[in-house]
């Protein structure tokens, strides 16, 4: 079945049915209405790539994560970029996956050969070259995380990571905690010195000493947390609770501390951001800080993509999500 026969059947001409099918504005919505339904009778399928050219528009988008940090490890990002995929699909738009090592800038050619309407940058470094090579570029893109190299605005997506920690510190110090480790992922993206000064600042607002032996930076890993949640229960003076910016070394802190007899019981308290993953071993319900369902967060992340499609105004297209903290087993500090 042709535009031409679809029109023929309704009375209009080919072009109003061709704006109908593309929804452009000028076409009244009962047109449209008509003529999508007449399309989905008679089982019409649009000449993709025709109307891809006509349009000047791809239908894709690349979403560009670095290679060096076993971020598909990570089941909090993997679910986001399901949900992501999802939300664009509904609109006929493509979530390509363009892992690049940093400094060989691997997307480029995506750009270059047209293949793409916009990138994400997901994990976003403090001084992040990939988005300074867009801006320069005047390529369309939306960062998963703030940076501070960029003297332009731009467009951003991101949690209040700070905010997280620091929450997660003033709850344990108002259960009483005074020795509070922190357990963090070791590289420069812009969430982890972000979540990082989140706990300083909450030591500081809750006039808590800053114990060196407590700030650790491990690999984003299960085996990286366990080893490092036992060298904290080994210390002369082990804390009485623990924070994680990561859920992969999350779990292996909450592995850690459940073979030890510390963590069902509730003798260490422990707080992971974004929670245990749905698969953990440990099966215990540990305090969060949860920044939004990964549902919520995928649709609000398509949502801004449609908009930085549509070069909507930079004004919609900064958004900054407030993080929770969920109640799980959380321990007081044992009386000495």
């Amino acid at each position: 079945m042709s535009l031409k026969a679809i029109a023929k059947d309704l009375g209009l001409s080919v072009t109003t049915v061709s704006r109908a099918l593309n929804g452009y504005d000028d076409v009244s919505a009962d047109t449209k209405a008509r003529v999508q339904a007449a399309a989905d009778v008679r089982g019409y399928r649009p000449n993709t790539l025709a109307r891809r050219l006509k349009m000047g528009k791809i239908d894709a988008v690349g979403l560009i994560f670095p290679f060096t940090s076993h971020p598909l490890s990570n089941s909090a990002f993997v679910e986001m970029v399901g949900c992501i995929t999802r939300e664009l699909a509904k609109h006929e738009i493509d979530l390509l996956l363009v892992p690049d090592e940093l400094g060989t800038f691997s997307w480029r050619r995506l750009i270059e050969s047209k293949r793409v309407d916009a990138m994400l940058v997901a994990h976003t470094l403090n001084d992040d070259p990939r988005l300074l090579d867009l801006q320069q570029r005047n390529f369309p893109f939306l960062a998963l995380g703030r940076s501070t190299c960029l003297t332009q605005d731009y467009a951003w997506f991101d949690f209040d990571n700070r905010a997280g920690m620091q929450m997660a510190v003033d709850h344990l110090a108002g259960l009483g905690h005074q020795r509070i480790a922190f357990l963090g992922e070791n590289n420069q993206q812009s969430f982890i010195s972000q979540r990082r000064q989140g706990y300083l600042d909450g030591l500081m607002a809750n006039k808590l000493p800053l114990n060196p032996q407590y700030v650790n930076k491990v690999n984003p890993s299960r085996r990286a947390g366990y080893q490092a949640t036992q060298a904290l229960l080994a210390l002369p003076q082990p804390p009485t609770a623990i924070v994680c910016d990561c859920n992969m070394h999350g779990e292996g802190a909450a592995l850690a501390l459940y073979e030890a007899g510390l963590l069902l019981s509730g003798a260490v308290s422990l707080i992971i951001y974004d929670g245990l993953p749905s698969d953990s071993l440990p099966d215990v319900a540990v305090t969060a800080i949860r920044q939004g369902t990964r549902e919520a967060v995928g649709l609000q992340i398509a949502e801004m993509t449609m908009a930085l499609i549509r070069n909507e105004p930079m004004s919609q297209l900064q958004v900054l999500w407030q993080p929770e903290l969920q109640a799980g087993v959380t321990a007081h500090p044992p009386k000495l």
